[in-house]
């Protein structure tokens, strides 16, 4: 009885962990695993990541937006950023990947043009991938931040599913990868939302897990607001996993972090530290392999 009265609780269940462990693990093998090991970083809300004043609303938008394709790894993507006022859903065009995913050496084929009617008129454009903003969402630039990464995250699951596991290249540079995310479609928005954090968005992510909704119509659009579909606690150790792939310790999260999320995020790296040391999962072992 005493013993199990002085067990520290864990962090998530156990099924939740597995399915952090297994995405993480199809992330490395499908969404450009090499950027994750060479390029991707702690994207931390601060002006070290987002620095810079701007002249205009339009110039502000412009900056983010750019920085965080740069973190994502999707600055060759054909990725536009347009004000929600003049904002047209479009299907998305099929991209095709002849080398690596992600990073500037990606090389992406655009197709073919697409045709659409604009105010009765035909138009014919070279494919492009928008994402609709609202000025108003400048007022809180982490939750922006957290908007335009989840559009990425999900652009880039999409794009996964419906051209990179068909054309059969493999970004891990194995042979045989599982083309579909664990889970599948019953849980793909939280597959998406974990995906922001494999790309190094984990703080910002569990900083806005919970949002406020209120405000009136002029300053605040729910629509264009993260939809958060991973829960606080989940995103927490998912942005923990990562650190602990990438040997970042928990004081560097401590300042950026919500104070109420920092003891979860603390014993979730712990958990997992000594977790990959011990597993005998060989695709979870592959996670901290060097």
């Amino acid at each position: 009885m005493f013993s199990n009265l002085f067990k520290t609780k864990p962090v998530i269940d156990e099924s939740s962990k597995e399915w952090i462990y297994d995405s993480f693990s199809w992330c490395m093998q499908q969404l450009d695993g090499e950027f994750f090991k060479d390029q991707s970083e702690l994207v931390l809300p601060n002006n070290h990541f987002y620095p810079g004043s701007s002249t205009s609303v339009d110039e502000m938008a412009s900056n983010i937006f750019t920085n965080t394709c740069q973190y994502t790894g999707m600055s060759q993507w054909p990725i536009k950023l347009v004000n929600a006022d003049t904002f047209i859903a479009k299907t998305m065009p099929q991209l095709s990947f002849s080398n690596r995913l992600r990073g500037d050496n990606a090389q992406i084929t655009f197709g073919s043009e697409i045709s659409f009617k604009l105010e009765g008129q035909q138009v014919n454009q070279v494919p492009a991938i928008e994402i609709a903003f609202h000025q108003s969402q400048l007022n809180q630039p982490q939750d922006l931040i957290a908007y335009l990464v989840q559009h990425q995250a999900g652009i880039l699951v999409a794009q996964q599913a419906s051209g990179l596991a068909a054309s059969g290249l493999s970004t891990s540079g194995h042979e045989t990868v599982t083309a579909s995310a664990p889970g599948g479609k019953e849980v793909m928005a939280q597959t998406i939302d974990l995906v922001a954090c494999f790309m190094g968005f984990g703080v910002i992510f569990a900083n806005t897990a919970y949002q406020f909704k209120g405000g009136c119509g002029s300053c605040n659009n729910r629509s264009l607001n993260r939809q958060a579909a991973l829960p606080e606690l989940e995103t927490v150790y998912a942005l923990a996993l990562f650190c602990v792939i990438k040997g970042l310790e928990v004081k560097q999260v401590k300042k950026e972090l919500k104070s109420h999320l920092y003891k979860p995020f603390r014993q979730a790296h712990q958990e997992i530290s000594q977790y990959l040391q011990q597993t005998t999962n060989p695709n979870h072992a592959l996670l901290i392999s060097k």
